[in-house]
């Protein structure tokens, strides 16, 4: 049996996942990375994009579009901005993050205006890379 580690995935809305992980994938600002247990404390910062969890019953894959991680020894907390199951996911979801993402650009300040394009070439990258 392959060693596990606590994981925690919540959003505002509510708690989306509480289980014993093999491995977590993790869309970090700086680029994907995968927490394992044993792990260095690490705390990262997310991009939009897809966060996936291994666990001893097969793995499950949520679209999260911002927040940040907590990765340590024991075990990894995703605290997200938003996170839906890809599974649930739909079209009207990615519409909405979408046409918010659009707007935060319209009205972004000057010195705010590339970090508001990112995110929005990432929420369309979601959206691309699950077909939905």
């Amino acid at each position: 049996m392959a060693q596990t580690m606590q994981f925690d995935l919540v959003s505002p809305e509510r708690s989306l996942a509480s289980l014993q992980a093999i491995a977590v994938q993790i869309p970090g600002a700086d680029g994907d990375l995968t927490a394992m247990p044993d792990h260095a404390p690490t705390i990262t910062t997310l991009r939009p994009g897809v966060l996936t969890v291994q666990g001893d019953k097969g793995s499950e894959s949520y679209a999260v579009t911002g927040g940040f991680a907590d990765i340590n020894a024991q075990g990894t907390s995703v605290l997200a901005e938003k996170a839906i199951p890809v599974a649930d996911l739909t079209a009207e979801d990615m519409d909405s993050l979408i046409a918010i993402a659009k707007e935060a650009v319209e009205t972004a300040a000057a010195d705010n205006k590339d970090v508001a394009a990112k995110n929005l070439a990432d929420l369309e990258t979601l959206r691309t890379t699950l077909n939905v």
